[in-house]
């Protein structure tokens, strides 16, 4: 087993990204070369020119809905925040919820949107042992029409310690996104614009996308002092035949597989479990840490991650532990900008 500790590194607060580049694709690259043990230092829009024809790159269609909720509880006035889970069938819905002193079952919740008027109400109907509330929302309308209205963007707690501004709408989404119920962004993703994206196709290579829903424990920090104790969260997945179909064709020519962000790595390798990649559709709880035989991916762009969490440790494992830490290293001296808005490390 690993101790959590190899996977620990200081980072200077002024380097954590706050907000992204006006232009999307200008964020710089560190491109790492495994074979030669080497860096470049790059931009996202230099991958038409570092690609190659004939390789392919997946990227994650998935879309944030507006899953942070804001607002009081009737009975006391007492803020309340919670977090969208899911929609149950019966119309439920499964949140998180924090407030000062104890909610209880009965009460209601009053929602705001992002405009500070009052939206709907949540009737709070049970208490999961696991912690969620099971809350019935005060609309007929499908979750995710709810959501946008009533929703605010799910920000991760670095960025404004989570307070959202109009701007995150737009921002902390990919232009490919297109099937809602992330809650938080593929961020790797989040570099790319469709003039890049129309360069990268003319360059010969292909593009495909599979689904990945990012759940909430994607950046929750591993707890345990071994590695392979922590427990690995669930998030759900799909990849279609025709994915499938690109990719295999995509080897069979000699071209790379190139995953965009550790979404798209970790249900590849999901996907590629037997040995052989196939179509896949419900949850991956696949915990990637150093030892892992990777089947279905040949590089990976990704954005850099936060200290022992698990994102972290399946970089470290495709990379290398000695190599990515080094990077890691690098990027800091070269003021790179860290996570979510940050820049990316290109993984060959």
């Amino acid at each position: 087993m690993s101790d959590i500790a190899d996977f620990d590194y200081r980072l200077p607060k002024r380097l954590i990204a706050q907000a992204p580049l006006s232009r999307r694709s200008d964020a710089r690259m560190i491109v790492v070369d495994r074979r030669k043990e080497a860096f470049e230092h790059r931009h996202v829009r230099d991958l038409p020119g570092i690609l190659t024809a004939g390789d392919c790159l997946v990227l994650n269609d998935t879309r944030v809905v507006p899953a942070r909720l804001v607002g009081h509880r009737v009975r006391t006035g007492g803020r309340w925040e919670g977090l969208f889970l899911a929609a149950e069938p019966d119309g439920t819905w499964r949140v998180l919820g924090r407030t000062r002193g104890h909610l209880e079952v009965g009460e209601t919740v009053r929602l705001m949107d992002s405009e500070g008027r009052q939206a709907t109400e949540l009737a709070v109907l049970a208490q999961d042992a696991d912690g969620t509330w099971i809350v019935r929302p005060e609309t007929d309308e499908p979750p995710a029409t709810a959501l946008e209205r009533v929703g605010w963007v799910p920000l991760p707690p670095y960025i404004r310690r989570g307070q959202m501004v109009d701007a995150d709408r737009e921002h902390y989404q990919t232009v490919f996104a297109n099937k809602p119920g992330a809650v938080a962004a593929p961020t790797a993703g989040l570099h790319f614009t469709e003039r890049l994206i129309e360069a990268i196709a003319a360059a010969g290579v292909t593009i495909t996308y599979l689904t990945l829903h990012v759940g909430l424990g994607t950046f929750r920090p591993i707890t345990t002092s071994q590695v392979g104790d922590h427990r690995m969260h669930a998030e759900w997945g799909c990849i279609t035949e025709e994915c499938v179909r690109t990719l295999a064709d995509c080897r069979r020519r000699g071209g790379r597989v190139v995953a965009v962000g550790t979404t798209c790595l970790r249900l590849l390798e999901t996907a590629a479990a037997s040995g052989e990649l196939k179509p896949f559709s419900g949850q991956t709880d696949l915990f990637i840490r150093p030892g892992h035989c990777f089947r279905a991916v040949d590089a990976l762009l990704t954005n850099f991650h936060l200290p022992r969490t698990t994102l972290l440790v399946l970089v470290y494992a495709f990379g290398g532990r000695d190599l990515i830490a080094r990077a890691y290293a690098e990027a800091i001296r070269e003021e790179y900008r860290f996570f979510s808005y940050g820049d990316a490390m290109l993984i060959l």
